[in-house]
């Protein structure tokens, strides 16, 4: 449990240290990557890492879509299969990861509707005005997804050496 606490703390301390950078942070990579190593066990360090943006950044209306946004992804990679050829794994991985970016304002847009009486013409709205930053974030992610593959090789060989 320590671990994953750990795991999520560095996903938060990440996202604060590249908030200069906006829709650039390495949350894609950490989320794959603990997705690949932990499966059903990387939902910890991720609500870790939810939780945490929600005490430090406010429990507010922004917040509620990061309780599924995130999981969304988690679920993208378990449908992965397991035993892809290594020579692919870093390009599906990096596709994934550059897809949740592209779609980030898509995934935000029904909470943001819900919360703020929009119909499905003012969400549409919403998600076209996003546009520009969902292009930064899906491309950010695919450049910042070159590290989950070297970041699954160091969980993994930690794994091995504490088991």
């Amino acid at each position: 449990m320590a671990v994953f606490a750990m795991l999520g703390s560095v996903m938060y301390v990440s996202k604060m240290l590249m908030e200069v950078a906006p829709n650039i942070h390495l949350l894609g990579v950490f989320t794959i990557a603990f997705t690949v190593v932990y499966r059903k066990k990387a939902l910890y360090p991720i609500y870790i890492y939810v939780i945490l943006n929600g005490i430090f950044s406010g429990f507010a209306a922004w917040w509620v879509p990061y309780l599924y946004v995130w999981t969304v992804l988690w679920g993208a990679v378990m449908l992965l299969p397991r035993n892809m050829p290594k020579k692919i794994r870093p390009v599906v991985y990096m596709t994934v990861c550059a897809c949740h970016g592209f779609l980030f304002g898509t995934l935000y847009a029904p909470a943001q509707a819900i919360l703020f009486g929009l119909n499905f013409k003012g969400m549409t709205a919403w998600i076209i005005a996003g546009l520009p930053f969902d292009f930064i974030h899906g491309v950010s992610n695919f450049f910042c997804g070159i590290l989950i593959v070297p970041l699954i090789s160091i969980l993994k060989l930690a794994e091995k050496n504490f088991s």
